[in-house]
């Protein structure tokens, strides 16, 4: 099954909840299911052929899935209980005895669960700095992975893979190539359109926007392949699946998504700007800057900005670093990104000394406030030392 081009601009899918009313009542907002099981008739056939059991038989589920699919370009889109259980089920995809390939230097979460299932189920794992197109390429020649893991842009370097490069690299090597951008969202860059199999996003982040709930999805470019199937049934019977509730609140989010991202992206575009400028700035970290090493790709297959994420790198050491977020007034302290609030984070602090972040490394995520004030806070915060 392949996508189909949709009716209406992305804007106007997202302003409406994926499209329409509620059919039964004339709702505007869709109802909340709580049913976890559906009646069978006298001769013990369902009475809705579409609704067995919950755990996959969600009203509001095919509803923000069909939304999502629309807007990743892709045939078909399945929600998970958090971004890190979708990173699981595509990475169960690879059976023992075979090889992943994963980006090095992304979230650190999904590189030690990465390197915790490899370890335990007989599977190779392999680490490679994908956006260096040559070293990837060697890489996989000599690896031959079964299944590349891309983030795009990483975090919380924010690298960036030449998404198709990489894609034809893949093919020609017989893996298949899954994406995470959660850190762009499907408004700034479309993996699938690019070349990508799998797309997956934490749609904690942006994508719900508003720091209230956990969930994930994947989205598939063909809904016919065995890894889609992989997956499908890897989310019915192992059961990593969203609450309704949480559901309703994606689908809520998701309404104000282009509005969100377009102020996200201002205000991360205005501060990487001003920062660099900033003489108690050792670096910036944002690929719409020119300075950016990957500034030519991102420019190439990304859209309509580049992104609410940054890193900087403060002059000094870790003891600057936490001066400068100690005297942060509006930017909270706080791990997460792609909300209304700006968060900031000293990412050693979270992953370790011996994960060889910089001890000076901010994270940034911006939100949608007032650039000015944003701006005023990191300049009154970075004149402490």
């Amino acid at each position: 099954m392949s996508a189909h081009k949709p009716p209406f601009h992305a804007d106007t899918l997202l302003a409406h909840g994926g499209g329409g009313f509620d059919q039964a009542t004339g709702a505007v907002v869709p109802p909340i299911p709580v049913a976890t099981t559906f009646v069978r008739d006298e001769d013990y056939a369902l009475v809705s052929g579409d609704h067995l059991y919950s755990r996959d038989d969600n009203d509001l589920f095919r509803k923000t899935e069909s939304l999502l699919a629309t807007l990743e370009n892709g045939a078909d889109s399945r929600l998970f209980s958090s971004g890190m259980a979708a990173i699981a089920a595509v990475a169960r995809i690879i059976k023992p005895g075979g090889t992943l390939m994963a980006q090095s230097g992304i979230y650190w979460g999904t590189t030690l669960f990465l390197r915790q299932h490899c370890a335990r189920n007989d599977i190779a794992l392999v680490e490679c700095d994908a956006s260096d197109i040559d070293t990837f390429r060697d890489e996989l020649a000599i690896t031959k992975p079964d299944l590349v893991w891309l983030e795009v842009p990483s975090n919380p370097y924010l690298k960036v893979a030449d998404i198709g490069k990489v894609s034809d690299l893949c093919k020609s090597a017989g893996a298949l190539l899954a994406v995470d951008a959660t850190a762009a969202t499907p408004l700034i860059m479309k993996p699938l359109t690019l070349g990508a199999d799998l797309v997956m996003h934490a749609a904690t982040k942006a994508l719900n926007g508003h720091s209230d709930l956990l969930g994930g999805v994947v989205t598939t470019k063909d809904s016919s392949s065995d890894a889609w199937d992989f997956i499908c049934t890897e989310r019915r019977m192992a059961g990593a699946v969203m609450g309704s509730f949480e559901a309703w609140l994606l689908l809520r989010g998701l309404r104000t998504l282009s509005l969100r991202v377009e102020r996200m992206n201002a205000n991360a575009m205005a501060l990487a700007e001003h920062l660099e400028a900033h003489p108690k700035i050792e670096k910036v970290l944002y690929p719409g800057l020119p300075s950016h090493k990957d500034y030519a790709t991102a420019r190439n297959q990304m859209t309509g900005g580049y992104g609410s994420l940054m890193s900087v790198q403060t002059q000094g050491g870790k003891d600057e670093a936490l001066k400068v977020t100690g005297a942060l007034k509006l930017f909270q302290r706080a791990t997460s990104l792609g909300g209304t609030e700006s968060l900031i984070e000293h990412r050693r602090s979270i992953e370790g000394e011996t994960s060889g972040i910089p001890e000076n490394l901010l994270r940034l995520s911006l939100g949608i406030e007032h650039i000015a004030d944003l701006i005023a806070d990191f300049d009154q915060a970075l004149a402490r030392i």
